[in-house]
């Protein structure tokens, strides 16, 4: 078996609006297709970064809020690349959105942030 690489990543929210406001608005995650899956009484977004597609969001009803923060068993948290982390903190920041401290990788000597979705799931901001 052999992996070519991610395809996407399933994020399920509690408010299908605010977190399809948050992806796209705050982050500027691009639109490729959104289905409401009446059977379920679900929405199904799909996302995409630079043209390429890698979140998939969905809404349920009372789905069970994440447990702990962030060390939880699954998902940890979601990470973005970027190449100027005090540039992206500014316009998150603008946008009312909270920023932990920039910290240094201690193997990478690299920065890195989090910050949270909606749901409080952990996003982090890698620069590169």
């Amino acid at each position: 078996m052999i992996l070519k690489r991610i395809h996407h990543i399933a994020i399920i929210c509690s408010n299908y609006k605010v977190s399809k406001k948050f992806y796209t608005e705050v982050l500027g995650l691009t639109i490729i297709n959104e289905h409401y899956r009446k059977e379920r009484n679900s929405f199904k977004l799909d996302l995409s970064l630079n043209g390429e597609y890698v979140i998939e969001l969905f809404s349920f009803t009372n789905p069970p809020k994440r447990l702990t923060r962030p060390e939880s068993t699954g998902l940890r948290h979601l990470a973005f690349e970027v190449d100027n982390i005090e540039k992206v903190i500014l316009n998150l920041r603008k946008k009312g959105i909270e920023i932990e401290p920039v910290r240094i990788d201690e193997f990478t000597n690299k920065k890195f942030t989090f910050f949270s979705d909606p749901d409080d799931l952990p996003i982090e901001l890698y620069e590169i």
